[in-house]
């Protein structure tokens, strides 16, 4: 049985039930981006201070891609910085570059790095494999364009939540085939890495939390359009038949999460396929806990422990 809740998170559970917000999965993807917006300015607290925030576009293979470029608070004006292409999380439904503002930017001070977050396509309105297109598109562009964007063209790592998690997992795959520029690191913070089999979590985690059993397969039938894609290592990254020659994996999962299960199964099969794994399980915690800082203080704790190991794969690299 997992540990019982931390306070904060049972509080942030509380008061959802108190204030009757649906189920996602009972809303239609239009309805449920309005509720989980709304629910930021409840949940999140006020965005650090950076050094720079700057939006962007770049390519994309639907047309541009809306991009922000955070520079950490304290970072020299003209050094070429250490980049951090975030993807965010959402369901592949849910989520853009504002959901996920006060995050990145913790991040960026906090690994005094370039943080640069990527606003791909949507499900159910563009499905498979467009987020997977998009966010290579970002990678490739940001790898481009590095001395223009103040970036050390060596130093630069992939990551995200949940769903950007995945996408994160599966841009380092891509590397390793020559599809985009191999990163140097992967951060997955309570990543979906299998969507085509249940993994046991699920029915542990049936009701009463924000992320359930039928909220995964919501957003999965959302964005999956063909069952056979959820075999795709492009969707289920941990389907892929060998992880090995990947870059150093920093994987969080957390105990109240139905995908916790297939997140500690990527975990191990990267280590037993020789990637250096820095794996965090956070026994006490829900899903999304990483936008509830409001409420639950572990939120940038975790964050911060991400980002000093983020730079501590950067370390004596600089210049590469």
């Amino acid at each position: 049985m997992p540990m019982p809740l931390d306070p904060g998170a049972k509080r942030v559970l509380d008061l959802i039930r108190e204030l009757g917000r649906p189920p996602i999965q009972t809303l239609s993807p239009p309805e449920a981006r309005e509720a989980t917006a709304k629910s930021r300015a409840v949940l999140q607290p006020e965005p650090p201070e950076v050094a720079e925030v700057e939006d962007l576009t770049c390519p994309g293979p639907a047309g541009p891609i809306r991009l922000r470029r955070y520079r950490g608070m304290g970072t020299a004006k003209d050094a070429a910085l250490p980049c951090l292409v975030f993807l965010h999380g959402g369901g592949w439904v849910i989520g853009d570059l504002d959901s996920h503002d006060q995050p990145c930017r913790v991040l960026a001070n906090a690994a005094q790095c370039c943080v640069v977050a990527v606003d791909y396509r949507l499900a159910p309105e563009h499905r498979f494999p467009a987020a997977v297109e998009d966010s290579a598109a970002a990678l490739r562009w940001v790898a481009e364009n590095a001395a223009r964007l103040r970036i050390d063209r060596g130093r630069i790592a992939v990551g995200g939540d949940s769903a950007g998690g995945n996408l994160a997992a599966v841009l380092c795959l891509m590397g390793r085939e020559g599809q985009v520029p191999m990163p140097g690191a992967q951060l997955l913070l309570y990543p979906a890495t299998d969507m085509a089999g249940a993994k046991p979590a699920y029915e542990r985690f049936t009701e009463g939390y924000i992320l359930t059993r039928d909220t995964m397969h919501w957003f999965i039938n959302h964005y999956i359009g063909e069952p056979m894609q959820k075999y795709d290592w492009r969707a289920s990254p941990l389907r892929a038949p060998s992880l090995a020659g990947l870059p150093p994996a920093f994987v969080m999962t957390c105990g109240h999460d139905p995908l916790v299960d297939e997140g500690i199964a990527y975990a191990r099969r990267l280590e037993e396929d020789g990637t250096h794994v820095a794996h965090l399980h956070v026994a006490d915690q829900i899903h999304a806990y990483l936008t509830m800082g409001k409420f639950i203080p572990a939120s940038e704790l975790t964050l911060r422990q991400a980002a000093l190991w983020l730079a501590t794969q950067w370390q004596g690299r600089e210049g590469l």
